[in-house]
Formats: structure tokens, sequence, C-alpha cells
């Protein structure tokens, strides 16, 4: 099994293989991104960045460069349903005081996507970290004090038909993996 490296630990000193910090999302288009920070307004904390909105669907940590294309099949494996998410909701995570975006109702074939993606993870030997039950969600902000006051006034309306592999690289930008390109 490959294991997780610490965060902020790749291991990559001499002797050793370069690391990666890898995560698999729904990435939004940029009429949705626009929407999605649009939804940041009523949100105190350090927002993030318009460009890094996203949706997690399975956290990898810092694997091994050379594990890239094995988790690039997976991707192309994935057999991902036409969704329309409606990202109607605030909530705030206490512990690691994060504000976000959600989903009053989920759909089931987001969580079908979520479970078949973590059993394709584990057959090919990787772990996603977990951190208890999957909560669909779009960070808006760090450092939050407290939830959003209330509901979004709109709703965002987001249509996937796609799971990206991206990197988080050490300029704290994220990119997404594609075939063949070099990481940056």
């Amino acid at each position: 099994m490959i294991a997780n490296e610490p965060e902020g630990q790749p291991n990559d000193g001499p002797g050793t293989q370069p690391q990666r910090k890898l995560f698999f999302a729904l990435w939004p288009d940029d009429a949705t991104r626009a929407a999605l920070a649009a939804l940041q307004a009523p949100v105190a904390g350090r927002l993030t960045a318009p460009a890094k909105l996203h949706l997690t669907l399975a956290f990898l940590g810092h694997v091994p460069a050379d594990a890239v294309p094995a988790l690039l099949d997976i991707r192309d494996r994935l057999a991902v349903p036409p969704l329309r998410l409606a990202i109607d909701c605030y909530g705030y995570f206490t512990r690691p005081r994060i504000a976000w975006a959600g989903m009053t109702h989920v759909p089931a074939e987001l969580v079908a996507l979520h479970e078949d993606l973590v059993r394709q993870l584990a057959a090919a030997g990787f772990s996603a970290a977990t951190h208890g039950s999957f909560k669909p969600h779009v960070t808006l902000a760090r450092e939050a004090k407290q939830a959003p006051p209330a509901a979004p006034a709109v709703s965002v309306m987001w249509d996937v038909d796609e799971t990206v592999l991206v990197e988080s690289l050490p300029d704290g930008r994220y990119v997404p993996v594609e075939r063949n390109a070099q990481p940056a």
C-alpha cells in the first residue's frame, strides 16, 4: 500500500523518489467558479482564492511521482454520470475552522462516484485520507471564526461530467494533472 506522507513532508530528499501532493476533485468551469466565489461575500476568514475553488472527492497527500499514470488511469475509468449539483447551503467545520458551501440534498450519484473512486484507489494500493463520512463541500474560507449567518441568497447550479486529478503545488496553486505534462 502506498502510504500518504504527513502534510508538508514530501520526503523527496537525496536517494528518495520525488513526491507530488495530489487529490481528486470536481473542478468547476469558469462561470461556475465565479458563482461559487460570489458565495464568499458573507464569509469571514482567510478566503479561498477563486482559482482554487473545487469539491474534493479524495485527498491522497504526497504520493510518488511515478504513481501519476496509475492515478490518471483510475480517473479515466471512473463512470461519471452527468450531475447537477445545487450548492444551496453554508456549513462550518469547527475544529479546522472552515466555512464551506454545500448541498442540502446530496445526489446519490455523487455519493456513488465517491465510493467508486475510493474503491478503485484501494484496489490499486492507494489510501485516500478520510475524515469520517463523505461530506461534499467547497471550502470558502479557512480560519473562519463562525459559519456564514444564513443560506446563500441564490443557489449555484453546477453541472459536473468529469473528475480531475489535481496537484497542490508548493507555491499554493492547484493545477489539474494531464497525461504527458511535466510537473509544474
